[in-house]
């Protein structure tokens, strides 16, 4: 039986990619898969990934004929998935020797439905250890309870899907799969999902994921359209939040979380192309407007005075025609 598959999306990273592969070779072992997603990338990627398919052990192919997205690929791969346990990884970044070993360990030692884990963000010749902000390791937790307080950075705010592993039967409860085509945030409402409706979760201070920040080809990096599907990222999340048994609890967490998202994008907004900006302010006028207003009004008292007064600002503003998400 297969004991971990892990799941690698891979679009246009040919630059990367060779390093992401012997990181993946150096965690080999004869019961773990690493699943190939392909996602149509154009540049000289198939052609790596055709040669890890036979040279990697344990590796499994698969192309999409059109790109998808991070979600989409990564859909592919648990549905291809047969492990105990699943994980992720992103095409671009890499792993410590050995990691995968010692990460099943955790999870079978604590015996839960996911365990998160710390990872070193690089950026350029930068290292720095970023941590799951959970105070309690090793220790089993209802994961409802890591979500709040609403004005403290929580497990929720750590969406990063490769940053832990995940026991099968999230799988096999609906929990694990992403949002189909969401091209940014997605992320946000499968972090959301997991901690209100898992059963158990840890955390672990283990290091071993290297997240590579600022590559050119980056979502982050580009101010294209895609970049508004965290619009509907956190329209989600504030939806199946408010029909949560806990609504009166979490909504704060959720509203005001989305308003600060909704600041960082207008504080970069000269990245974005210029119909790209002035669709990203009307549309997260309309968003502000959909928003449970008591909630968002007690959100936006709670925030620093500059932020909250562009967020109210743009609340006021009329919206034009077709702006919804």
């Amino acid at each position: 039986m297969v004991k971990l598959s892990v799941i690698v999306p891979f679009y246009n990273v040919q630059q990367y990619a060779p390093d992401t592969l012997r990181s993946l070779k150096a965690n080999a072992r004869e019961d773990f898969e690493f699943i190939l997603v392909d996602d149509c990338s154009r540049d000289g990627t198939p052609e790596i990934l055709a040669r890890a398919e036979r040279e990697l052990p344990g590796a499994v192919l698969v192309r999409h004929e059109q790109n998808g997205g991070l979600a989409t690929a990564r859909n592919t791969g648990i549905d291809r998935a047969r492990g105990e346990y699943l994980t992720f990884l992103d095409g671009d970044d890499w792993l410590a020797p050995g990691y995968f070993a010692r990460l099943v360990t955790a999870i079978e030692d604590l015996g839960c439905d996911f365990v998160r884990t710390d990872h070193v963000q690089c950026t350029a010749r930068s290292r720095t250890v970023n941590r799951v902000p959970v105070g309690r390791r090793n220790v089993v937790m209802d994961p409802r309870e890591a979500i709040l307080p609403t004005d403290r950075s929580t497990s929720v705010d750590y969406a990063f899907a490769w940053a832990g592993v995940y026991h099968r039967r999230l799988v096999d409860k609906g929990l694990l799969h992403f949002t189909d085509g969401l091209r940014t945030a997605e992320d946000r409402p499968w972090i959301w999902k997991l901690h209100r409706e898992a059963e158990s979760f840890a955390a672990v201070s283990l290091l071993g994921v290297f997240y590579r920040r600022g590559v050119a080809s980056s979502l982050t990096q580009i101010g294209d359209v895609r970049q508004l599907d965290f619009i509907r990222a956190f329209d989600q999340v504030i939806a199946e939040t408010a029909q949560d048994r806990d609504a009166e609890q979490l909504l704060p967490k959720a509203v005001r979380t989305y308003c600060a998202i909704i600041s960082h994008h207008l504080g970069s907004i000269e990245r974005f192309e210029p119909a790209v900006a002035k669709k990203l302010k009307s549309m997260s006028a309309a968003a502000l407007r959909r928003m449970p207003q008591d909630v968002l009004d007690e959100a936006l008292d709670s925030m620093d005075l500059q932020r909250a007064t562009k967020l109210r600002r743009l609340r006021r503003r009329p919206a034009p025609a077709g702006a919804a998400a």
